[in-house]
């Protein structure tokens, strides 16, 4: 009987601990989007002010109380997975045609888009950290900085461009598969230096096993989709459909990462991708975005917040998040910007499209979140990534309105 009787209590921890993080996370994420900024911000500013809390004080760290650990380690789980959905959700409303037809611009956009700001960012992070040589492991630190600013987050910037009408416009497209490109580079980048620092293997090794991934996918992948075409022809809008994609889906993260070393959120990107041709895709989405939007993204994106220290705050933090965001949004701008203008552009449509690319969203917390697991970004830099997701989410749709307002204001001018 003495046994059983803490079981009991974690439970009712774990509900209470759950219960607590959905409603503060969804409440704060409601009032982030009525004050003009994602809900993702609100939802971590939720988690930095339950970090208050007796309950969530020590999540991530290891304390004597048995309960607060089996709860805190039960958050951690349900946040994995709440990742895994996300990435599956973003592969499911990948335009995969639109992907193939983007061309060349966009590709060679997305690829200035991804390495300018790993550059820059490492870089950057070296001036701050310094470097004990190639290889080592303050120099995959540095790296990692440089990787957490390759991500994209489009969703603010389409909102924006269909808000001006111009989301179907050849620039509108441009900028969209550029930054559907981009992800899919970020992840490999993600997988290349997780799989590298690591050390398993070698550089060769962690290559080849990428490469094997992805060649071992294209084929499950292939297989997958055309028995899920078949039996999507023969149940429509069946709820099976989302569950068995959902079950594929959490066996390719397990695939990724037990076999080839390589992320999980990789394995369910691509699942998703594998998914988003079939007929269903959209309905799929919206299946598995209910799941996501109910419990497991709040807990996710709580947890950020939950998991950044900010006890560590000092000026040398203080600075380096202010070059990190003036970095992240110059880098993007002059990378996707710079190679815009090369390819025929003009000024103004090539800064149009560098500030399209500007934003930051879930994409960086989650590379953000890898690169803490593997150790090599302390917890205290959350606040950096957040900062930077806060402000570029604010000034990106100031900018593009103002840019496409001057250009409205300028064409019966010239006629």
């Amino acid at each position: 009987m003495n046994t059983a009787l803490p079981n009991t209590d974690i439970i009712l921890h774990i509900l209470l601990s759950v219960g607590i993080i959905v409603i503060v996370a969804k409440y704060f994420g409601v009032l982030a989007k009525k004050i003009g900024i994602p809900q993702v911000a609100g939802m971590i500013v939720a988690g930095l002010i339950l970090r208050f809390l007796p309950f969530f004080r020590n999540f991530g760290r290891t304390d004597s109380n048995i309960i607060y650990n089996e709860a805190n380690q039960f958050i951690a789980y349900m946040s994995e997975i709440g990742v895994i959905l996300i990435m599956f959700s973003a592969g499911l409303g990948t335009n995969l045609k639109s992907l193939i037809k983007s061309g060349f611009k966009a590709t060679l956009i997305a690829t200035c888009g991804v390495f300018v700001p790993l550059i820059m960012g490492a870089v950057m992070a070296i001036f701050f950290f310094g470097n004990d040589g190639w290889g080592t492991q303050s120099f995959f630190k540095c790296v990692f900085m440089g990787t957490i600013l390759t991500a994209t987050s489009v969703s603010i910037t389409v909102a924006v461009l269909k808000e001006l009408g111009k989301i179907k416009s050849d620039l509108g497209q441009t900028i969209v598969s550029a930054a559907i490109i981009d992800d899919v580079i970020g992840i490999i980048v993600l997988t290349i230096v997780l799989g590298v620092s690591s050390g398993k293997g070698g550089y060769l090794g962690i290559i080849l096993k990428t490469l094997a991934f992805f060649v071992c996918a294209i084929i499950a992948g292939f297989v997958v989709y055309r028995l899920f075409r078949w039996y999507d022809k023969r149940h429509p809008r069946s709820r099976r459909i989302p569950i068995y994609a959902l079950g594929i889906a959490l066996i390719f993260a397990f695939c990724a990462e037990h076999f080839f070393g390589i992320a999980d959120i990789t394995g369910a990107y691509i699942a998703g991708i594998v998914f988003c041709s079939l007929s269903d895709a959209s309905y799929m989405e919206s299946k598995i975005d209910i799941n996501a939007y109910m419990i497991f993204s709040p807990i996710f994106f709580a947890s950020i917040g939950l998991k950044t220290d900010l006890s560590g705050m000092n000026m040398n933090l203080l600075w380096f998040s202010i070059a990190f965001v003036i970095i992240g949004c110059l880098s993007k701008i002059i990378g996707c910007g710079g190679i815009a203008k090369l390819l025929g552009y003009s000024w103004k449509e090539s800064l149009q499209i560098g500030e399209g690319m500007m934003v930051r969203g879930e994409v960086a917390l989650i590379v953000a979140t890898k690169g803490l697991s593997a150790g090599l970004v302390d917890s205290k830099y959350f606040t950096s990534v957040i900062l930077l997701i806060i402000v570029s989410s604010m000034t990106v749709p100031v900018l593009l309105k103002n840019s496409f307002a001057q250009e409205q204001t300028e064409t019966p001018a010239e006629a």
